[in-house]
């Protein structure tokens, strides 16, 4: 099963943090399906049968994610990643009451959501989140996102996290020319705050590491493209 086959129903009524999770969760190969009042994600969960919910807890309405949460364990083990602003252990302690695998506290990185629930879904289901996992190929590089491997010419290459982190990007935009701004929002965080020259930096220990391998080329005065 491919990662895209594997659904994630966010329930969030801020629309910026939604949109944005939404764009990190299907830049990394999930499905997703937004819901943005308790009722409805409930209605959304009995339809969709996804793989994991992401759920705020401060939701407005009749239902809050608290409540929603317990509604769910009553029928469903689906694993639940909660999301809130408030910082208190209670607050933590009464969502692992109710049935949430995790917690992540607001403002959090995308890139760290991303990783979690990854990670859920592998201790959910080990054998599920392998047989998951999609290895792109690009020439005779092979990107391993869940295992973070990467062979050229079927040899393993030990890669450095930040370098691994670029090429996996790279992967899933084959084809696409990237500037470096779009390179370092991706893979560095849009937060991130430097000199754009440092995505060349990584660029060269790719080339070096996987060699003729690797078809990275450089498009001037725009950027690079992963063929």
């Amino acid at each position: 099963m491919r990662t895209g086959e594997t659904t994630v129903v966010v329930v969030e009524d801020d629309a910026n943090i939604a949109g944005l999770v939404d764009l990190y969760l299907r830049d990394a190969g999930f499905r997703v399906s937004l819901a943005d009042r308790g009722e409805k994600a409930l209605d959304l969960i009995r339809a969709r049968q996804p793989n994991l919910v992401i759920l705020d807890v401060g939701l407005a309405g009749d239902l809050d994610g608290f409540d929603v949460c317990r509604s769910l364990r009553t029928h469903s083990q689906v694993p639940i990643l909660m999301l809130t602003a408030r910082d208190g252990e209670d607050d933590r302690i009464r969502g692992f009451e109710v049935g949430a695998d995790d917690y992540l506290i607001k403002p959090f990185s995308p890139r760290e959501l991303v990783v979690r629930v990854q990670a859920i879904l592998r201790r959910a289901d080990p054998d599920r989140a392998a047989s998951a996992a999609s290895t792109v190929i690009a020439g005779g590089v092979e990107i391993d996102a869940v295992r973070r491997e990467a062979r050229a010419g079927g040899t393993p290459v030990q890669l450095a996290a930040r370098e691994f982190d670029l090429l996996a990007h790279l992967g899933t935009h084959r084809g696409q020319v990237l500037s470096r701004q779009q390179l370092l929002d991706g893979v560095w965080g849009e937060g991130w705050v430097g000199d754009e020259r440092t995505v060349d930096v990584h660029v060269r220990q790719l080339r070096k590491k996987l060699g003729d391998h690797l078809p990275l080329t450089t498009v001037w005065g725009v950027g690079y493209r992963l063929d």
